[in-house]
């Protein structure tokens, strides 16, 4: 499982990165854990475009009333893999 969600964590990395064009960061270097909103600066329509390419990608909906609690990267990809799993 662990392996699974981290490969999750990383093309999630590699998602935000491409989407909200992040500078100076790559999928291998971003911080799984740092806070999307107060550190990154992404907001809740950042996170909904977020949202929508992995809705696309893994087939899976996010629910907009659990957007507040998707905060980092690794938050987002144990939401996906939960989601997966079930």
């Amino acid at each position: 499982m662990a392996l699974e969600t981290d490969k999750i964590i990383l093309r999630i990395a590699e998602i935000m990165i491409d989407e909200l064009k992040l500078e100076e960061v790559t999928a291998a270097t971003f911080d799984p854990d740092i806070d999307l909103v107060d550190e990154v600066g992404i907001d809740s329509m950042d996170l909904a475009t977020v949202a929508l390419v992995l809705r696309d990608e893994y087939a899976v909906r996010i629910d907009e009333d659990d957007y507040p609690k998707l905060t980092t990267v690794r938050l987002i990809g144990e939401y996906i893999h939960n989601k997966l799993a079930a």
